[in-house]
């Protein structure tokens, strides 16, 4: 039987603070109603402190994930942290992650897919697990979004918020794990979603902080489109590929994004809402962290064999999807 990556234990991490709608309404114009139509989200994390940065979402959920799987954080070969935003630009957020748990013998990096990463991140651990080369993988999904949001543009900040989730990746010889992955990219779309400055081409100055160019800047209506067809079509392209009708997916596993953008999903696999991991409404979209911390929340209603279909959509832009088995009984 050949060897396949298998989910063996999850666990996510959400900070305390609480930043709702009525509290936005305050900062920007904007209202709660205008939000939760539009988007679905109600309130929203936010990490709060001085010198926090995205490292204390993933130490949280890792250090989680060790106590639940009973695994020394010294038998880990390998740490991939999926971020748009690193503690900083180097070194990688992995690895402070890594040093911080006491993962001595692991090799750690990051990726760097937007929205679209944590999928990407698990198709890459995956392989590492299929070939034999490491045995213990873990992958964490973490962002600190309001570092790169403009709480002056409503159009951004009533959407992100703060959160990270983190999986643990093992070999399987029955068939479980991770199946198929189909992942797309196209820069082309980089126009109209993007961070204007902090980067090579346009490095910070004072013009570029008094501009505010260093957030999150989109082309709502663009994206929106893109993101529901791309979602939708590479979703129901999974279910082709192997062979799956809407019977046979138990759980739809979307990027919390936009509530609409996710029903549009589900319409299009045929998956019924009842069969559609949702918490958008509490987190908002934490980017990295979304999938992760549906499989975290809905992890005691999942079964031995229960077959999940990921789905996500992130700046660059990137989409994907992610067919797998889940991997045992909680």
């Amino acid at each position: 039987m050949k060897i396949t990556a298998a989910i063996t234990g999850i666990n996510g991490y959400v900070p305390d603070y609480i930043l709702t709608n009525k509290e936005l309404e305050k900062i920007v114009d904007t209202n709660d109603e205008w939000i939760t139509t539009r988007t679905g989200i109600k309130e929203r994390r936010i990490l709060k402190g001085e010198g926090k940065g995205t490292s204390v979402l993933g130490i949280e959920a890792v250090n989680g994930l060790l106590k639940k799987t009973k695994i020394d954080a010294k038998e880990v070969d390998l740490i991939i942290c999926a971020t748009a935003t690193p503690d900083m630009i180097f070194p990688s957020t992995a690895c402070i992650i890594a040093d911080k748990i006491g993962a001595a013998n692991a090799f750690a990096y990051d990726l760097m897919a937007a929205c679209s990463g944590f999928l990407y991140a698990l198709s890459t651990a995956s392989k590492f697990i299929e070939t034999g080369t490491y045995k213990k993988v873990i992958v964490v999904g973490a962002d600190k979004m309001s570092s790169i949001i403009n709480y002056e543009d409503r159009a951004t900040c009533i959407i992100f918020g703060d959160g990270a989730g983190a999986i643990m990746l093992e070999a399987n010889n029955e068939g479980l794990g991770v199946q198929d992955a189909i992942l797309k990219s196209d820069g082309s779309g980089s126009e109209f979603l993007h961070m204007k400055a902090g980067g090579s081409a346009k490095p910070a100055t004072y013009e570029t902080v008094d501009a505010k160019e260093h957030s999150v800047w989109q082309d709502g209506q663009t994206v929106f489109k893109a993101a529901v067809t791309s979602m939708a079509d590479v979703s129901e392209e999974i279910m082709k590929k192997n062979n799956l009708s809407a019977n046979d997916v138990s759980w739809l596993v979307p990027h919390q994004a936009n509530q609409r953008i996710i029903d549009a999903t589900a319409r299009r696999m045929g998956v019924g809402n009842e069969k559609v991991m949702v918490n958008i409404e509490k987190y908002g979209n934490t980017t990295n962290g979304t999938i992760p911390l549906c499989l975290w929340e809905w992890e005691k209603k999942l079964k031995l064999g229960d077959n999940l279909i990921l789905a996500a959509f992130g700046g660059g832009f990137t989409w994907g999807s992610v067919y797998l088995k889940w991997a045992y009984n909680s």
